[in-house]
């Protein structure tokens, strides 16, 4: 489980649908493909941001995947950039290597 580090976030303005997790259930934003590139220069929290269209590898899940593939979900109070396989591994944006880490 991710734990926040300091007091919440504001909710983002878009819907969210329950999301099945390793440790139970939490809150996915459903984000259309037109606003991702907003969401991910707003959450993403290294310098620079990646494309929409770059790869990325996750460290937990052992795969590669294409960064608009992130999922964004809330816990805690929290709003989270994660990695499309968060359900199954629990990785975040600090899980995020460059696409050639796994080669």
């Amino acid at each position: 489980m991710i734990m926040p580090i300091e007091s919440g976030d504001a909710k983002l303005p878009y819907p969210t649908r329950p999301l099945e997790v390793l440790y139970g259930t939490v809150e996915e934003y459903v984000i259309p493909e037109d606003e991702k590139a907003q969401v991910l220069d707003q959450l993403y929290i290294f310098k620079p941001v990646p494309s929409l269209d770059e790869e990325r590898y996750d460290l937990h899940e052992d795969k590669k995947f294409k960064v608009r593939e992130f999922r964004v979900i809330r816990e805690g109070g929290r709003n989270w950039l994660v990695s499309p396989y968060y359900p199954s591994s629990g990785g975040s944006v600090i899980d995020w290597a460059p696409a050639d880490w796994g080669d």
